[in-house]
């Protein structure tokens, strides 16, 4: 019975309250899968019961749910947000992405003195340790729209209107690790300690619990009629019912009982540790105030935190201070701080940075530093002119401060600024400024994003063109348009985008070899290609046509080279641009110079010929019309720039009609026409081929090292060697190590990675009397220490030769 007594007591001290949680949504959640993003939910419970959940956000990382939930609480109360994604909640994690654990207390006040005030706070790692990214937004209100009285501190200033957490003072030691911790605080009205449990995070020090009633706290009541009205901080209110009208309340005196200054009030912190706040100054202090002064607290320094600091005053303080000169707007405050770095603020408001890695604290923020440091020099361009990043892309920071972009249409990186004209050499022939310019155009568009999903290729090395038709032409476009995952049969290869470089070098010396009778070699050389006039020999060649137009296509889309080149011609007619006299040189030289000595010369009583040409077929003669009734038109002097203009329009486009259309029909599956029409003919060349020759000090230039150094003699010997090689060994090399015997047209520092860009590294790796080893996903080369120049030339020289095929390790 007196356990009873004892708990209606307890509730009657406590009463119930109803308040209204809305969830608007989360940003930045954390990413726990390469290949695609969470479904998240919103869980929200309050002690463990009165679960409500939101609707499933499909893949993304910031959901927006823009739900409320009516729950009913007590101050003692404690309310938990948890996100999950639903596609993994059935798994041993549920699919934990964060958590917020808010005390009733905090969410009461919220409700009293910021209704509908949106709110963010920092999701926090649970005991599975998965790391944790992002925040959740919220709002709390009175259900019933009208808050009840509250006491408020006869100092204390007017609140803001937006709901900033009283600051505590910065904590000594390391940061806490975020993780939750079960916290006893005692309750000196109570006669059962609560047990409260709270999230400790590094950014939570500035954030302390609710504070307790204890000696001393001077409270409003109206439980008990028959009991005299104590001294109170507002008058007392007259209530239906039996309830308290306190807010979060405040413990006036310290722990001896002594009273405090007017408008001082103690609190702990999530450690239990005992500080003051000053609600007329806005500051904190673990020191106990006297009558004749008050104490501020620490400010942040360049050293790490060695304890509680103590001030003279607030004013000298801040004449001490440094400059604050991470107080003017920059254009880059709303990209995130570097990994393992925080901003927090002191009471007067003023930012300062916390770098959890050397455990120091700093007035300068590392974004406007690491931005002056690196990217301006680097590209000389204001940032302030270049206005906003193209639709899709981010800015981010390295976790050594360096910036990057994040092109979230292709899930690539890149470190070149997107909003730059150029990122080349002031040097640079003016092609490469132009083309770099309209890539990152072409990139940016809506049509050039991946969609969700896999475009899984599985092939034979020995039957590589036919499976590869077979697993293409068995796709739609918009299957291509997918993240391509390429897989050569009975090898272990994971494609991070190293097997499908390999796989359309392969295939590029597969559909373009003459043998097939599809392409052949231009009469100018034996180098550049040519669509075969009678490929009709093969009854399906208009089908394998319209494969190599989308091989071509899928290769723009994926970012991928053929090692193949056409006549400048071709690419002219993907163009739609129409031909010239010039265009034939690349096709027939003979030809072209019979035809530019007849428009230079007089050809009366010197040549006689007809509208129409005599080409052979299958070893006969066959004579082609190049207008109706040519054949019985004569060329004169006046007619001759039309019989050029039909002869040259014959010889390039008219006679492969057939085949050409079939192979923009698979182009134009992939690449739409006003896209592609941004290039021009060279342009278009760099962007299916890249650049053949490999230019050496460019690509010693832009290597990375792990375990070796640039001066070791292993490396000197390795560049030495490369450097004797011919052409064609080198560029087996570096489709040993890459991939792709191409190279991007601003040169080795845009290879690119499964990641985005990534250098050419070599990495110490390997018994001297082993092979080298390629990861072409990486762009990597296992290099072995060999103890001399002709081993390391011999072992290399074996490895790209004879090596093929992929692994896994």
């Amino acid at each position: 019975m007196a356990l009873a007594s004892s708990s209606r007591l307890s509730n009657l001290n406590d009463p119930e309250r109803t308040i209204r949680i809305k969830i608007f949504g989360a940003n930045g959640l954390a990413k726990r899968e390469l290949l695609s993003l969470p479904d998240p939910f919103a869980v929200l419970t309050v002690d463990g019961e009165q679960t409500s959940t939101t609707a499933i956000s499909r893949r993304t990382l910031s959901p927006v749910w823009n739900e409320q939930f009516d729950v009913t609480v007590r101050q003692s109360s404690m309310i938990a947000v948890q996100i999950f994604d639903h596609r993994k909640f059935r798994k041993r994690d549920q699919g934990f992405l964060g958590v917020i654990n808010l005390p009733a207390s905090e969410a009461i006040g919220y409700a009293t003195n910021n209704a509908g005030t949106v709110l963010n706070k920092d999701l926090t790692m649970s005991s599975n340790n998965l790391p944790v990214y992002g925040k959740i937004s919220f709002s709390a209100t009175f259900a019933d729209g009208q808050p009840l009285p509250v006491a408020q501190p006869q100092n204390t200033s007017p609140s803001p209107v937006a709901y900033q957490p009283q600051p505590g003072p910065p904590q000594p030691g390391p940061p806490q690790p975020q993780e939750h911790l079960q916290q006893q605080i005692p309750n000196p009205t109570a006669s059962n300690p609560l047990n409260m449990s709270r999230p400790s995070t590094a950014s939570d020090d500035s954030r302390p619990l609710a504070s307790l009633p204890g000696p001393g706290l001077h409270q409003s009541s109206s439980y008990n009629a028959s009991t005299p009205a104590s001294t109170t901080t507002t008058p007392r209110m007259e209530m239906p019912r039996p309830m308290s009208t306190a807010a979060p309340q405040r413990l006036t005196d310290d722990e001896q009982g002594n009273p405090l200054p007017p408008g001082w009030e103690r609190r702990y912190d999530p450690q239990n540790r005992v500080y003051y706040v000053d609600h007329s100054a806005r500051v904190t202090s673990w020191h106990r105030p006297n009558h004749l002064g008050q104490v501020p607290p620490a400010r942040p320094t360049s050293q790490g935190p060695q304890g509680p600091v103590r001030a003279t005053s607030v004013v000298a303080a801040q004449q001490a201070a440094p400059p604050d000169i991470s107080a003017p707007q920059t254009p880059y405050q709303d990209i995130p701080l570097p990994l393992g770095w925080e901003e927090r603020r002191t009471p007067e408001g003023r930012p300062y940075f916390v770098d959890h890695h050397t455990r120091t604290t700093t007035w300068n923020d590392p974004r406007v530093t690491n931005r002056q440091q690196i990217a301006i020099p680097r590209q000389g361009v204001p940032a302030a002119n270049l206005g906003p990043l193209p639709s899709g892309w981010e800015m981010r920071l390295t976790s050594t401060g360096r910036v990057y972009f994040v092109d979230h249409n292709t899930r690539t990186t890149s470190w070149d600024d997107p909003r730059l004209p150029t990122n080349v050499d002031d040097n640079a022939p003016q092609y490469k400024r132009d083309y770099r310019r309209k890539v990152v155009y072409f990139r940016s568009q809506p049509k050039m994003r991946v969609l969700p999903g896999k475009c899984e290729v599985k092939v034979r090395r020995a039957r590589v063109l036919e499976d590869s038709y077979s697993s293409v032409m068995a796709f739609t476009g918009e299957d291509l348009k997918r993240r391509l995952m390429v897989s050569f049969d009975a090898e272990d290869g994971l494609d991070y985008g190293g097997v499908s470089r390999e796989w359309f070098f392969l295939l590029s010396h597969e559909i373009f070899n003459p043998s097939y009778g599809l392409f052949e070699y231009s009469t100018h050389d034996n180098y550049t290609l040519q669509i075969n006039p009678a490929s009709g020999i093969n009854p399906d060649h208009l089908s394998y046509f319209k494969f190599i137009g989308r091989i071509v296509g899928l290769a723009i889309f994926h970012r991928r080279f053929l090692d193949a080149y056409f006549v400048p011609s071709f690419y002219k007619m993907i163009l739609g641009k129409s031909m010239a006299l010039s265009d034939l040189e690349a096709v027939n030289a003979e030809l072209h110079r019979s035809l530019k000595w007849m428009l230079d010369n007089d050809i009366t009583d010197v040549l006689y010929e007809t509208f129409s040409i005599t080409v052979e077929q299958f070893g006969e003669m066959v004579t082609i019309e190049l207008k109706p009734g040519g054949e019985e038109v004569p060329v004169t002097e006046e007619n001759k720039k039309e019989y050029v203009d039909l002869v040259v329009e014959y010889r390039i486009s008219r006679r492969i009609k057939e085949q050409f259309d079939a192979f923009m029909d698979g182009l134009l599956e992939l690449i739409p026409r006003d896209l592609i029409n941004v290039f021009d003919e060279r342009e278009l060349e760099l962007l299916i081929g890249g650049m053949s020759e490999i230019d050496m000090d460019d690509w010693s230039k832009f290597t990375d090292y792990r375990g070796y150094e640039k001066t070791d003699q292993v490396i000197e010997w390795f560049w030495q060697c490369i450097r004797s090689w011919p052409a064609e060994k080198k560029a087996r090399l570096l489709q040993f190590t890459t991939g792709t015997s191409r190279v991007p047209v601003n040169g080795f520092k845009d290879l690119q990675g499964s990641d985005g860009p990534r250098r050419f590294t070599i990495e110490k790796s390997g018994d001297p009397s082993g092979l080298p080893r390629s990861h072409t996903c990486f762009n990597r080369l296992d290099l072995p220490p060999y103890e001399d120049y002709d081993s390391l030339e011999q072992k290399l020289s074996f490895a790209i030769e004879e090596t093929e095929g992929f692994g896994q390790e």
